[in-house]
């Protein structure tokens, strides 16, 4: 598996921040505080993949992407990070990510690698995040705990004009295990909202956090 991200998929990330590509079967599937978040069933794995589009008020577009990469501040404000860094893996790096689960369901943990780019088009700076699983990287799974091998995520930001970010994501993952239709529904849709609350929050905290580094 490839290291690196395409040309073509950050600018396919950005270009859906401009209009969502919602052909071939993706429906509304809810709409909470502004953001709209739409859904996909995949066949094969009977899950869906998601893309959410919504507005994060008061937090500048670099600022939201700086906040959205810094790893070590996410441990610190959202409260499902059990553990969370950057590793070396034989020269190239990955990323380590435990999630706490509701008891009485185990911990999912990923594995993957990620890389940001800050697209210049036509005077519009766009930052664009992609994401996806590393299932080649040699991490041992811990015991109890399940690895979440198909990930994967692209989230673009821009400047809404008014000193928030309007954010673009498209998000799947393949879970594992039994997990009760309520709790993917719910992660859905009130999971990603409250994310981006979160995230809107970290924001606004940020600075005071830099100063105490």
């Amino acid at each position: 598996m490839s290291l690196r991200f395409g040309e073509e998929e950050f600018d396919s990330a950005w270009r859906e921040l401009d209009e969502p590509q919602l052909e071939g079967g993706w429906e509304l599937f809810t709409e909470n505080m502004g953001v709209k978040i739409y859904r996909l069933l995949d066949k094969e794995t009977g899950l869906y993949e998601y893309k959410t589009v919504g507005v994060l008020s008061a937090c500048p577009a670099e600022r939201c992407a700086d906040v959205y990469m810094d790893l070590g501040y996410r441990k610190q404000w959202d409260s499902y990070v059990k553990e969370l860094q950057e590793k070396d893996f034989d020269g190239h790096k990955a990323i380590y990510w435990e999630v706490k689960y509701p008891f009485p369901m185990s911990n999912r943990d990923y594995v993957y690698i990620r890389e940001r780019k800050d697209v210049k088009v036509e005077g519009r700076t766009i930052y664009v995040v992609l994401a996806r699983s590393s299932p080649s990287t040699p991490l041992a799974e811990k015991s109890g705990v399940m690895r979440v091998k198909d990930y994967k995520q692209s989230l673009a930001m821009e400047t809404d004009g008014a000193g928030g970010t309007k954010v673009f994501m498209h998000y799947f993952d393949n879970p594992g295990g039994m997990i009760p239709t309520w709790l993917v529904n719910w992660a859905a849709k009130s999971g990603v909202p409250g994310f981006l609350t979160d995230m809107k929050k970290a924001c606004s905290n940020y600075g005071n956090h830099c100063q105490k580094k």
